[in-house]
């Protein structure tokens, strides 16, 4: 018999379980729905770390992606 889910283990086994019904659907629409995805995990993840106390993450992020628009501007 398995213990009942805590509060946090339910909202984490959701949050997976929507990830990857996400990550199937935006599968879908090719390499664009992923770009979105992975822009969305992206920014999840660094809301998620700077509340716990991990400021660098938004200037990481900012970096990574100003690199990617010096890659691929005109």
């Amino acid at each position: 018999m398995s213990k009942p889910m805590t509060k946090a283990e339910r909202r984490a086994y959701n949050r997976r379980q929507h990830a990857q019904q996400r990550q199937q659907d935006q599968a879908g629409r090719g390499p664009r729905g992923l770009a979105e995805l992975w822009w969305d995990q992206a920014r999840a993840v660094a809301h998620d770390r700077a509340a716990a106390g991990d400021e660098r993450v938004w200037s990481d992020l900012a970096l990574t992606l100003n690199n990617f628009c010096d890659r691929y501007s005109a």
